[in-house]
């Protein structure tokens, strides 16, 4: 029998990316092919500068443009647009990013959506927002990969665009709510403090909490009302999730109050989900969120593995919210590939003394509602390409 990680990245090709690619490339090599990665500035091996440019997903090395200070070329010598460096490069955020030549923002695709930034003359506020800054990169190289429409409140799209609010309450000031509101989102910093997180994860008996997973959440709010809210996917949208006009300052002081019902598990991805339908919605977006990313690099990879076995019992197309969908095959194999690598990943962070990797269990009604989550991002690909290109 094929070991199990030859056997998922025969079915990560096969089924889940065409061409055998994934959408967003997590695996880079510098022009020496020494190995790079995402937040990489500068080659370890042979010191070529490098540079992330997201319209390719791509981490690239380069060269001076010895007639043009400031712009860069590609190391290969490949004939290609100049590019310039992210006006955040040079800050504390570090930013990797490239900015096409002729592109008159000087920030790159990610920093653009910043509204406000943490205060720099604040200690420690240089720190969290770096580690915010890598969560961010992240989070946008996915939404770009999924090609879905990513473009800054600040200039590029004023009534339906994206931006980001950075803040950190003061001394006898009011608390910062982290949460979503007319296309901002708003990231209370102290979230990046990994003493201040864990302590808030205990309190509020959360399984997983990161900045990443923060990220992912909220923006699913964003784009539940850019993709959902005036759609043809509403009346859906309630027959799956729940009817959203529910009081949603109720519903949440009840979940905090009394705790999510007995059988939550039964029907949502997490405990939170069961709060609201919009608070369904957006677990369910991020968990969506998790599982392509953590395949795409999988797949990015090529996992190899010999005589790797695992138990768990596929799910089929009668969990699925559209079950003749053309691509409900597909994305069935998706669901069960992220099942057993989760498994093997939680062994393995079991076996180094560590939380475990994805500590959920997707349900069939969950699993329903990720094809759902599926659906709409696949149709916005297809509509909203030329707006996702900036």
């Amino acid at each position: 029998m094929a070991g199990f990680f030859d056997t998922l990245s025969d079915r990560l090709g096969q089924d889940w990316k065409p061409q055998r690619q994934p959408r967003a490339w997590r695996a880079y090599r510098c022009v020496c092919r020494r190995p790079v990665f995402f937040r990489n500035s500068q080659c370890l091996a042979c010191h070529a500068p490098l540079g992330y440019e997201p319209t390719r997903a791509q981490v690239l090395a380069l060269q001076a443009d010895p007639q043009a200070p400031g712009l860069w070329a590609l190391a290969d010598g490949s004939a290609s647009p100049r590019y310039r460096r992210c006006a955040n490069f040079d800050s504390p955020a570090g930013c990797n990013w490239l900015v096409p030549e002729h592109d008159p923002n000087p920030l790159c695709r990610s920093c653009r959506l910043n509204r406000t930034i943490p205060d720099l003359s604040q200690p420690d506020n240089a720190q969290l927002w770096q580690r915010i800054e890598a969560a961010k990169a992240r989070l946008v190289s996915s939404l770009l990969a999924l090609q879905l429409p990513v473009r800054s409140r600040l200039g590029e799209d004023p009534q339906h665009g994206l931006a980001f609010d950075f803040l950190r309450a003061v001394p006898g000031g009011p608390a910062v709510v982290t949460g979503h509101a007319q296309g901002i989102i708003t990231l209370d910093i102290a979230e990046a403090d990994d003493a201040h997180r864990e302590r808030v994860r205990r309190q509020l008996h959360e399984p997983y909490r990161t900045l990443l997973g923060h990220l992912r959440h909220e923006v699913g709010h964003y784009y539940w009302a850019r993709l959902v809210a005036q759609s043809a996917w509403l009346d859906e949208f309630r027959a799956v999730f729940g009817d959203e006009r529910r009081d949603y300052a109720a519903a949440l002081q009840r979940h905090y109050a009394e705790g999510p019902p007995a059988q939550w598990s039964l029907h949502h991805v997490s405990a939170y989900a069961s709060a609201h339908p919009w608070e369904d919605w957006a677990e369910t977006w991020a968990h969506y969120l998790h599982m392509v990313d953590t395949l795409d690099t999988a797949l990015s990879f090529g996992l190899e593995a010999d005589e790797l076995e695992t138990g768990y019992e596929p799910f089929t197309t009668d969990c699925l919210y559209r079950p003749q969908d053309p691509d409900a095959q597909r994305f069935l194999s998706v669901v069960n590939a992220w099942t057993e690598l989760t498994g093997v990943l939680n062994e393995l962070s079991r076996s180094m003394g560590q939380p475990d990797f994805y500590p959920f269990v997707l349900s069939r009604t969950a699993v329903a509602k990720l094809q759902f989550v599926h659906l709409v991002v696949t149709q916005a690909a297809s509509t909203a390409g030329q707006d996702s290109a900036g």
